[in-house]
């Protein structure tokens, strides 16, 4: 695939953005411009776009690098001056830039239901904007990039190496119960270390997110988060709704996979460094050996369900859109990031050999896939995607590609391990998911509260989705902080729930895939070439799947998973 970047017509092409004032100018051009007719609205959002884009792949570039080596202080930097002292410059300016817009006589001429949702995000940006929360949104993003400095940090000892957690977690997988305790007591000893300061962190922009929350005229930070969050198409109570049904029919499910799982072991009591181990008592599943074994794989599967999916990857590669291998220093996790100008994004995550580093690919994968599909859309603002769409895109990539894992497992046994190691993963996500969301509902909802009843609001929760198989004694500290190793709790807060409402379409999608793959393709790709110029269900629609998590559709999906298990 031949990409150029496109030729600029508003921002100088050599633009260097050392600081506020090199992009003060346009902002400034944009402000000030008359807007006498709709040709000039037209021309004024055009220019606007291409500001965005320069903007947002920029700060993106800091954050790539600064994720991918967090002991070069320089690139931290880098990334704390565009959070720290350009962002809160654009902040103020993006709200008399969207007021000028609003104004405009012209805005009703623009039909279609692209600018319909454009036009609804800018009025709710509008609608949340305060001056006094510039300074306390730069606040909290620089305290959020402690999470990543404080993960990457973590590392054990084991036999002579010095191991990242990701690393150390493929022990985890080790049929020598003896070897499996070990490392988990090394790992949760290492996290330990970090609690407090952790707890002393999500303090901070608990605190701060709070007063963002009062300031825009809002009870409490959920309610804010929400609106800011786009989230048109469903509400809190949906939510809690969600949570009730993964409660009566997912739960069940994960508890009747880890019954079989505990007798299967052998075991009188199932600890938690028993729950990821094979109870076959093969090896843990190891599908390549390095990066780029599993860039050529993942091409390869890819490829076999649409030629254009293996050409987006093999594109990434050759521009060197990739950094793959987990290595001392590196962020924790795993993100494709947009690069709206360039229009081809890039893929982080910290490879170690294990099956869920193919998942991580293919998933990423998919989101990479979606930028290509959307780049050529008219504005910036039409490719900022909800996550609800987003994750459509990266999870039904994984089952879409779990038909072709043989490229990565020549054993049929091995690859029947596989595929039964992702259905199980995927129900028991779900539970934790909702987990999550409901903490967080908790967590901000009651604000002030303290440490201490954070771990007991977590306990409660957690007890509720959990299937009372595993047996935590000795372990308790371990389990009443098990919330912090969720980066989401840190650097994207009410960013989850979104993955389980996604990962229901997604199931859709790879159903429809049984039947007849080259419609359910098809639909998938006109889907994604959307970006978000259609609502949530006209996204899903497109893609022949329902934006649905009510009771009766989760019951369905979690039958037809079942069955499918059954079936591997």
């Amino acid at each position: 695939m031949n990409i150029h970047k496109p030729k600029r017509h508003f921002v100088q092409e050599d633009l260097k953005i050392n600081a506020w004032e090199d992009v003060k100018p346009y902002f400034e051009d944009l402000t000030q411009r008359e807007l006498t007719t709709k040709a000039d609205v037209e021309q004024w959002l055009k220019d606007k776009s291409e500001l965005d884009a320069v903007l947002e792949e920029d700060a993106a570039w800091r954050y790539i690098r600064m994720t991918i080596d967090t002991r070069d202080e320089a690139l931290s930097e880098a990334y704390k001056v565009f959070v720290t002292q350009i962002q809160p410059q654009l902040a103020p300016y993006e709200d008399q830039l969207n007021r000028k817009l609003m104004a405009s006589e012209f805005v009703d001429e623009f039909k279609g239901e692209d600018y319909h949702i454009y036009f609804r995000s800018v009025k709710t940006a509008l609608e949340l904007y305060r001056e006094e929360n510039v300074a306390l949104q730069a606040e909290i993003a620089e305290l959020s990039q402690q999470f990543g400095s404080i993960s990457a940090a973590q590392t054990i000892a084991y036999k002579g190496e010095t191991l990242t957690m990701q690393k150390a977690a493929t022990y985890l997988k080790d049929k020598d119960r003896a070897v499996r305790k070990e490392v988990y007591e090394l790992m949760t000893a290492r996290r330990a270390e970090d609690v407090e300061a952790l707890n002393d962190l999500f303090t901070k922009l608990i605190e701060k997110r709070h007063q963002v929350a009062l300031n825009a005229g809002f009870e409490n930070f959920r309610d804010y988060k929400f609106q800011a969050m786009g989230r048109f198409d469903y509400t809190k109570e949906d939510c809690f709704d969600f949570h009730a049904s993964i409660k009566k029919h997912i739960v069940p499910l994960v508890k009747e996979i880890q019954t079989k799982h505990k007798n299967d072991l052998g075991v009188d009591v199932y600890r938690p460094y028993d729950t990821e181990v094979d109870p076959s008592g093969k090896e843990a599943l190891k599908p390549f050996e390095g990066g780029e074994e599993l860039l050529q794989k993942s091409i390869a599967a890819m490829g076999k369900i649409d030629p254009y999916f293996a050409d987006c990857i093999a594109t990434m590669d050759e521009m060197k859109h990739l950094d793959l291998e987990s290595k001392a220093g590196k962020s924790p996790g795993g993100y494709n990031y947009p690069l709206y100008e360039i229009g081809v994004p890039f893929i982080f995550m910290n490879a170690v050999g294990a099956q869920r580093d193919l998942v991580t690919m293919v998933h990423e994968g998919g989101h990479a896939v979606h930028s290509f599909l959307s780049r050529d859309l008219k504005l910036t603002g039409f490719k900022s995607l909800p996550s609800e769409v987003a994750e459509l895109a990266s999870m039904s990539m994984e089952l879409l590609t779990m038909e072709h894992w043989d490229e990565f497992y020549k054993d049929e046994d091995e690859l029947k391990r596989a595929k039964r190691d992702q259905l199980e993963t995927i129900l028991k996500i779900l539970p934790w998911i909702a987990t999550i969301d409901e903490y967080q509902h908790w967590i901000y909802e009651n604000p002030t509260h303290s440490v201490d009843e954070r771990a007991e609001a977590w306990l409660r929760i957690s007890k509720e989705y959990g299937t009372g198989q595993v047996n935590w004694e000795g372990y308790e500290e371990v389990k009443a902080t098990s919330w912090q190793r969720q980066l989401h709790l840190f650097e994207v807060p009410f960013y989850y729930i979104e993955y389980a409402f996604a990962q229901l379409g997604a199931l859709g999608v790879w159903k429809n895939s049984k039947t007849d793959l080259k419609a359910a393709v098809n639909n998938y790709k006109e889907a994604l070439k959307l970006g978000y110029t259609k609502s949530i269900p006209e996204i899903y629609k497109t893609a022949g799947v329902k934006f649905d998590f009510s009771d009766n559709y989760l019951s369905e999906i979690a039958n037809f998973v079942g069955e499918e298990l059954k079936a591997v």
